[in-house]
């Protein structure tokens, strides 16, 4: 397990909503030191709590910094994130691979930060020439674009998957037992003997038709409580209507009409 989460920094941040679900996507997964270079019009922002939908600790810790350089300067590995080729002589990663880098470093006690531009133009030249290495995301040529916050949660997954923090919430592993081969066998057997005895088959076709059936059932990896289920049924189907024949329930006739002449 890595020592030290990096550093989200987000320079020149304008939109209230963007910081506010950047420190939401932050908390998802774990991360919560936020850095703000020179936020447009001023910090804190209106709307900017209701926007991190709880995550107002990051809100809370985020430190303010003038410039790119004053952001960085305690820290000993950087990336940027970009769309664009730039030209630079760096190292380029998927966000998957930047983070196992990360990770890596941090084990190893160093600081690491990332660098995430404006909304509308991103990072300059002379930001992403101030970076060790460069992630970039792999998406459509023909939409490129992402949402601020949209790209921390990416990275910020992506670190918790590296940091070997990825563990799922809950299982979705059958909590009954699978069925005996004698149940499933015994259902078989019960289900085949009732459409039997109602005519289902066509002569010709009837070990066909129950092959079938046996291969779908056996698809659906039943249970004991799915075949005490399934015979449960059968039985309902089977024995209610010979029950309600054999019950022979006398229904009682109406009271003959009184014909003393009194209306009632």
């Amino acid at each position: 397990m890595s020592t030290f989460a990096p550093v989200v920094i987000l320079v020149e941040p304008q939109l209230a909503e963007n910081i506010g679900m950047t420190a939401r996507a932050m908390a998802n997964f774990g991360l919560s030191e936020l850095r703000l270079v020179a936020p447009k019009n001023g910090w804190p922002k209106k709307g900017v709590r209701e926007a991190a939908s709880g995550a107002v600790h990051v809100l809370d810790g985020a430190q303010l910094y003038a410039t790119v350089s004053e952001a960085i300067a305690d820290l000993q590995f950087v990336l940027a994130t970009t769309a664009r080729e730039r030209g630079q002589m760096k190292r380029v990663y998927a966000p998957d691979a930047a983070m196992d880098e990360v990770a890596a470093r941090s084990d190893g006690g160093q600081r690491v930060g990332i660098l995430f531009g404006r909304e509308r133009v991103g990072l300059s030249n002379d930001e992403v020439s101030l970076a060790d290495a460069i992630v970039t995301f792999p998406v459509t040529e023909e939409f490129p674009s992402l949402n601020l916050a949209q790209a921390v949660l990416l990275v910020s997954y992506e670190w918790r998957r590296a940091a070997g923090l990825a563990r799922q919430r809950f299982e979705g592993a059958m909590t009954a037992q699978p069925a005996s081969r004698e149940a499933v066998l015994g259902l078989f057997e019960s289900l085949e003997t009732a459409l039997g005895a109602a005519g289902f088959y066509p002569p010709h076709k009837r070990l066909g038709i129950i092959r079938n059936m046996r291969d779908r059932l056996h698809r659906m990896a039943l249970t004991e409580q799915d075949v005490r289920t399934f015979r449960g049924a059968l039985r309902a189907l089977t024995r209610g209507p010979r029950q309600l024949r054999s019950d022979n329930v006398e229904v009682s006739s109406p009271p003959a009409a009184r014909s003393d002449g009194e209306d009632h």
